[in-house]
């Protein structure tokens, strides 16, 4: 397992692998490195790099709840690069990753060769934001993984058409079994860290800071934190951007739907 250990003493997890472009890849908010595993075949040949962050899937929890901010989160990617010897990189962020690309962006441009952006934007939609506070940090009620694959399937909004098969494999990534129940793969405290809202600044100016760098936005066509006239409002300002909508999506795409791939193929492409 590799890892490297940050500027205040915890290892975080991490994997690197191929040759070329150098990606990093930055999950959700609550997710981890193993959300790229879906698109990794489908993409041009780069090295792709993915980071737990502190308190997620094989990271060590923060006993400062305080620091699963995004300044702290951004400052771990920086010395993840740092670790890897490399000076820029480009990122493909989902939803919270997205928000990290354009914090480093606005804190490091030097340091960011391009952005992709999963179904997240600078207007983030309350009713998104509220479902996620619904689960957030709390054990699951279900036992097993083939209960919460089911549960998956028919309770998450803007998402059809998704085979089975997906469902299992996301409820297998996501939660742990154990002879209780499921278990969920992040530090609970993450919820006091969301719940004090102290960690996100002022989002235009963070994507405004991505100007002149290739930029890519994938929505889900069924999402319920990214709406469609934000988007509007991006494209705006952003004419050269790359934007795919994907049909059959909520938030979020998983990447590996023909939509989301020939948009990052093609964001891709302009990185080289």
């Amino acid at each position: 397992m590799a890892t490297f250990e940050t500027s205040d003493g915890l290892r975080l997890h991490y994997t690197d692998a191929g040759d070329g472009l150098p990606l990093l890849c930055l999950a959700g908010l609550t997710r981890t490195g193993a959300d790229f595993d879906y698109v990794r075949p489908h993409l041009p040949p780069c090295r792709m790099i993915t980071l737990d962050y502190r308190g997620r899937g094989q990271s060590d929890w923060d006993a400062q709840w305080q620091n699963y901010a995004l300044p702290v989160e951004i400052r771990d990617l920086m010395e993840l690069m740092d670790h890897l010897g490399l000076p820029r990189v480009a990122i493909l962020g989902t939803s919270r990753g997205g928000l990290n690309a354009m914090g480093l962006a606005a804190a490091a441009p030097d340091r960011l060769i391009g952005a992709a952006l999963n179904d997240v934007g600078p207007e983030l939609d309350p009713g998104g934001l509220a479902a996620i506070m619904i689960y957030l940090g709390k054990p699951p009620m279900l036992r097993t993984h083939a209960e919460m694959a089911a549960a998956m399937a028919t309770a998450l909004p803007g998402f059809a058409n998704v085979p089975p098969a997906r469902w299992m494999a996301e409820a297998e990534l996501h939660y742990r079994q154990t002879d209780t129940g499921l278990e969920i793969t992040y530090a609970p405290r993450l919820r006091d860290a969301v719940e004090a809202g102290g960690d996100v600044p002022a989002l235009w100016p963070l994507f405004d800071a991505l100007a002149g760098k290739p930029t890519c936005l994938i929505r889900g066509a069924g999402s319920n934190l990214l709406r469609a006239d934000t988007v509007a409002r991006m494209q705006a300002r952003r004419p050269d951007m790359i934007c795919a909508e994907v049909p059959d999506r909520g938030h979020v795409p998983f990447l590996d739907e023909p939509e989301a791939v020939a948009a990052l193929t093609a964001w891709m492409e302009q990185l080289t």
